[in-house]
This record gives C-alpha cells, structure tokens and sequence, in this order.
C-alpha cells in the first residue's frame, strides 16, 4: 500500500463522485482504508432518535468517508497538484512538495 499524501488539515479538491469539483478542508484520515472525511462533502441523510445531545431526533446530515485516490490536494496558489515527496536540507526528514509550483507543503 503507498503512503497517504493527504493529512488533517489539508485543503483538498475533490476528483469524481457527487460532489465533484468542490474544495474542503479534511476534518479526518482513515489511513488503513485509504479514505478521509471532507468538510461539507459527501453527505448521507441519517435519522436519528431522540438523545441528550439532539432531544428532538430528527434527520441529519453526515459527511461520509471519501476514498484518497479521489481528492487532490489544494496548494498555497489554490490550484490542485500533486504532491511529491524530497529530504529537508536543513532537519533531513521527508517533507511534502507541491508538483506544480515546487513549494513546501506544511
């Protein structure tokens, strides 16, 4: 299995589905089935019965699991691009690069 580019945090754009050609910011990452949660996207209706939390019940809507092959990280520019991966120069660790304009990605 290759590593997950994405992580918490990131802005992506989202390639195929429903809810093609949105941007959100990932909320969660489900490294061992591939998949993230997207901020606003993929909605599912759930209904719900009455709790402490929500004492009315009631139907919600759920963001639901995407899987990564169909997000593209968002960089600095607000372009989507692949990411690549390089050695810091200064602290030797792997470091996310944008493919497209080169820049470190946080």
């Amino acid at each position: 299995m290759s590593k997950v580019y994405i992580k918490k945090g990131d802005n992506v754009k989202i390639l195929a589905g429903d809810s093609k050609g949105k941007t959100g910011k990932v909320l969660e990452v489900e490294v061992e089935s591939y998949r993230a949660i997207v901020e606003n996207v993929n909605l599912a209706t759930k209904h719900s019965k009455p709790n402490a939390k929500n004492p009315k019940g009631g139907i919600l809507k759920q963001e639901m699991p995407i899987h990564i092959s169909n997000l593209m990280l968002v960089d600095a520019s607000g372009k989507a691009t692949r990411v690549g991966r390089t050695k810091d120069a200064k602290s030797n660790k792997s470091v996310r690069v944008s493919k497209k304009s080169g820049e470190v990605i946080k």
